[in-house]
């Protein structure tokens, strides 16, 4: 007699949230970069007022995000990566250094702040495929609401560019105005 194995069909069998858990540690380390580098930038700028408002308006959205990536976690009953965190911040101090010394800095914070933000829309558009996947449809929720509050981010950015780029260059054609920041 030959036996015969039964097996569920593709794609139904029991997944582990391993990459979801991973997923989401970086995902918190890369909440804590943005925070770091939204700190900074706020913390310099002093002639584009709109730019300024915005930015520590994402930083309060920003803290939130890192707060719904722990409760994340914690659904899946694992805990955050302090190696990767740390990693975050000290990338995040580094680019705020390089920005301190550019003649430019508004405008290159600008352009770095656009592409962050995409890799964080990458990134959550990720997590829930990947949450969907396991069946964790409280984690997959949380991700597309974090996602929503990242597009607008990058869409705002999107919409001001010109206008801070403008600024920028016309602060910077007279000597006694402050144009970097």
């Amino acid at each position: 007699m030959i036996a015969t194995v039964r097996r569920q069909p593709i794609g139904t069998q029991p997944q582990s949230p391993k990459h979801l858990e991973d997923w989401l540690r970086d995902a918190h380390a890369m909440e804590k970069q943005a925070e770091k580098m939204l700190e900074s930038q706020a913390s310099r700028l002093e002639h584009y007022p709109q730019l300024k408002a915005r930015i520590e308006q994402h930083l309060i959205e920003t803290r939130g995000q890192a707060e719904k990536i722990e409760q994340c976690l914690s659904l899946l009953g694992t805990d955050l990566s302090a190696v990767k965190d740390l990693g975050g911040k000290l990338a995040a101090f580094g680019q705020g250094m390089a920005g301190m010394m550019a003649s430019d800095e508004v405008v290159k914070g600008s352009l770095a702040s656009y592409a962050f933000e995409h890799f964080e829309i990458a990134s959550y558009k990720a997590l829930i495929q990947a949450a969907e996947k396991v069946g964790k449809p409280e984690i997959a929720r949380i991700c597309e609401a974090i996602l929503k509050e990242e597009e607008a981010m990058a869409e705002w950015l999107s919409q001001h560019l010109d206008d801070t780029t403008r600024q920028f260059l016309e602060r910077s054609e007279h000597d006694d105005l402050q144009a970097k920041t």
